[in-house]
């Protein structure tokens, strides 16, 4: 009740202060009145203006009074502002301030106006314009309103009592200024028996047992209100509330026991099986950890946690017999150790089960005893040919007969063989230089009962080891071309060589240089670092003499037996200033290395071109002998009509045998009157026009003869120029065959043309009686 009396008093205090400044305004008012024979100065008079919001009485509201301290039967007041006759008015003779609208403080708090007074005559202002505030007296008019309808909240599950879960907001409108009006309160008027809220909107836990796996989110209604006790405005507000996880609960088996089959082949570190556990923990804090606790063979296999799934993975650590173990029985233990044991619960903390792995008989390839294999050999021992052998048994009970073959090679080549009962061999002495390893896959089958392979095999590494014999002499190396000064002086360095061996050189092995022959301008001095310096000896060369100079170096190794290399080292002498720098030297032809490879490829070449040759030249010589003198005339017409190359004239005897036309005239062999292939096709007469077929006909007919002519060679083109056609305006151009023409022309004038027409003449000079068939 006392609350409430505060709350009135201010409500009846301003009117009381209002009348008070009344007094005085009229005090001053009649002091002004008995003292108007004075001169004053004027001021505006008026109260400090108030009016309480949402008034419900009819507008327009009584504001105040404003008033001028001029006396002027004639003066009139005037507002401005902004808000000046639209929502305050003032009356022009009385200075009375009115309200047309309701106000609302929660929207505008004050209100700033400029009081003047003017002559109604003239509009002349009587006093100088002056500012007056309007304030909004407030009223408990709104209720506490939350900033969002849903709060979310979080905490950990069995949190003690009071732990802060989350806060919430409301926010009342009214004047905070005024008790009672903006003071929000808090409560929870559901889900009180979990919860609580203080007055400053925190949320917290009233009990401990909060278990998530029993019931995860809690939904809560918190009201807010404005008056205290029981009185003013209030509204409400859902808070949702999620118990976050915490790991509090053991894994437990799905099944008391777990069988699993598995065959004897599976690789160490496969999979034989999975057991499962259920956590009701979140996945996060599942960190279950498995454990052999009774049973026999427990070192034979392991137990990997998933940690996606939280399974057990059984894996084998060594390879499983069939033969000697058929079934594995043993007893596995569940438990999480990064449980809280303080919120341990019932229940035991840890959960066992009992494993039976059944081994399933496979017929398994062969093992080899000893792996990897490892052999030595001399390099270039002509004598070592078995280096050892491999060896694999059948692991079944059917103990099978082994093969054994070579895989892959390294180099790959014929260089280590395997024999068919697992023998090493080679078939050649190793060269180290070549390479100073050698690595074959050898492969191990069983063989069937029927001879045949089994598709199953196991591999083996042989590696064999060349041990190095000294038989390679060292080379000459030197990094930059060899010259020097003609006007050196004795003891200049020319150059500093080296020697490299393509055998295995111990480390405290060291080359020997020295000089072929001490009849030279050099010397050579050893560095004692397998270097050495080939220097100026007497000095001063002569260009004019020698540019180059080819000095001998003998190098030998410290082998055994040792071995030495003559090698040239090309000196040039070059002319040089006088700092010494070369200023001119002479450009050595470049030599060019062929490979031993390159060099076999093009024997093999030239070999290859030589066999063509020769084969070609017999070939000729062959088609040679079969022009002999027994072919008939025909035949030679046939070997002369085949050269489709233009001659050289009758200079040319090369381009085909004409002896055997000379000699069929001058020996005066006649033939047999074998009738001309070419005389069996005559020329038709001029007047009876050529078949369509007419060709075809000779054609046909030359491919007959070709085909029962034994003698002749197996040509598979055919020359025809015996026979022009019959619509050939030129007739035939062939002279071979104008020897069995009807022309009359002799021929013996040919004679007469001298030695290039000598064979012209003896071919168409014969005599119209000589038996000659076309």
């Amino acid at each position: 009740m006392m609350k409430n009396l505060i709350l009135l008093f201010p409500l009846f205090l301003a009117p009381a202060l209002a009348y008070k400044e009344g007094q005085k305004i009229k005090e001053n008012f009649t002091s002004l009145n008995n003292t108007s024979h004075k001169r004053l100065k004027r001021d505006w008079i008026w109260n400090q203006m108030h009016i309480k919001e949402e008034i419900d009485t009819p507008l327009p509201h009584h504001v105040g009074k404003i008033m001028s301290s001029v006396r002027n039967s004639n003066a009139k007041y005037i507002l401005e502002g902004e808000y000046a006759n639209i929502i305050f008015q003032v009356e022009e003779d009385s200075g009375d301030v009115y309200a047309f609208e309701r106000l609302d403080r929660e929207k505008k708090a004050e209100y700033e106006l400029t009081a003047l007074i003017i002559d109604k005559r003239n509009n002349q202002s009587l006093e100088a314009p002056s500012k007056f505030i309007i304030k909004v007296y407030d009223i408990n008019d709104n209720a506490p309103v939350f900033v969002q309808k849903v709060f979310n909240g979080s905490v950990p599950e069995m949190s003690p009592v009071g732990t802060s879960v989350t806060k919430v907001t409301a926010v009342d409108a009214d004047d905070p200024t005024v008790t009672g009006h903006a003071t929000v309160t808090y409560q929870v008027i559901k889900g009180d028996e979990y919860f609580t809220i203080d007055d400053s909107g925190v949320i917290f836990t009233t009990r401990a047992d909060l278990d998530r796996e029993n019931q995860s989110t809690y939904e809560i209604i918190v009201k807010a209100k404005d008056g205290p006790g029981f009185s003013g405005d209030s509204s409400t507000a859902t808070v949702i509330i999620t118990l976050s996880d915490i790991n509090d609960n053991f894994p437990v088996f799905k099944h008391p026991s777990f069988h699993f089959k598995v065959p004897e082949n599976v690789s160490v570190g496969g999979e034989v099986g999975r057991v499962k556990v259920e956590d009701i923990d979140e996945p996060q804090h599942r960190n279950t950890k498995y454990s052999f606790v009774r049973g026999n063979y427990r070192d034979t296999f392991e137990i990997v946690a998933n940690p996606f799934t939280n399974e057990g993975i059984i894996r084998p650590k060594k390879p499983l017999d069939f033969e000697k173990v058929a079934e594995y029985r043993f007893d596995i233990e569940a438990t999480d150790p990064t449980v809280d044991l303080r919120y341990f619960k019932s229940g035991g903390s840890r959960s066992i089960s009992t494993v039976t792995i059944e081994v399933i008989d496979v017929d398994e390839p062969p093992v080899f005893t000893k792996l990897p294999y490892k052999f030595k050999v001399r390099e270039n021992d002509p004598e070592k040919r078995t280096l050892g052998s491999v060896w694999a048994h059948d692991p079944d009970a059917a103990k099978r007969k082994i093969r054994y073959s070579r895989r892959r090679a390294s180099p790959n080549g014929d260089y280590i063989r395997v024999s068919d009962t697992g023998i090493i061999q080679i078939p050649k002495p190793l060269d180290r230089e070549f390479s100073a390893s050698y690595n074959i896959t050898v492969a191990a089958q069983e063989v069937l009962e029927d001879g045949r392979l089994s598709d199953r095999e196991s591999h083996a590494q042989v590696h064999v080891t060349v041990i190095d014999v000294n038989d390679n002499a060292p080379e000459l190396v030197y990094l930059e071309e060899p010259r020097v000064c003609e006007n050196a002086v004795p003891g200049k360095v020319i150059v500093r060589i080296s020697a490299t061996d393509k055998d295995e050189v111990s480390p405290a092995g060291f080359f020997r240089y020295s000089l072929a022959t001490q009849d030279s301008n050099f010397s050579l001095i050893e560095n004692y670092d397998n270097t050495a310096n080939i220097t100026v000896k007497y000095g001063q060369f002569n260009r004019e003499l020698a540019k180059l100079h080819y000095l001998p170096v003998i190098i030998s190794d410290n082998g055994d037996p040792d071995l030495s290399s003559t090698n040239t080292l090309v000196i040039s002498v070059c002319k040089c200033n006088e700092k010494g720098n070369f200023t001119f030297c002479e450009e050595r032809a470049t030599q060019v290395g062929v490979s031993v490879q390159a060099l076999v490829a093009i024997f093999a070449c030239i070999i290859t071109i030589i066999i063509i040759v020769l084969l070609i030249l017999l070939r000729k010589r062959h088609k040679k002998d079969l022009s002999g003198l027994g072919r008939n005339v025909a035949e030679i017409h046939e070997q002369l009509v085949t050269y489709d190359e233009e001659g050289g004239g009758e200079m040319d005897t090369t381009s085909y045998d004409v002896s055997v036309l000379n000699s069929v005239r001058k020996n005066g062999i006649k033939p047999e009157a074998v009738p001309s292939p070419y005389a069996q096709i005559q020329k038709p007469p001029e007047n009876v026009t050529s078949g369509a077929g007419e060709m075809e006909i000779m054609i046909e007919v030359k491919k007959d003869e070709a085909d029962n002519d034994r003698d002749l060679l197996p040509y598979d083109t055919l020359h025809i120029y015996g026979y022009e056609g019959a619509e050939s305006i030129a007739e035939s151009l062939s002279s071979l065959e104008s020897g069995s023409s009807d022309s009359d022309i002799d021929y013996d004038f040919l004679n007469d043309w001298g030695p290039r027409f000598k064979m012209l003449a003896e071919l168409y000079g014969s005599e119209p009686n000589e038996d000659f068939v076309y």
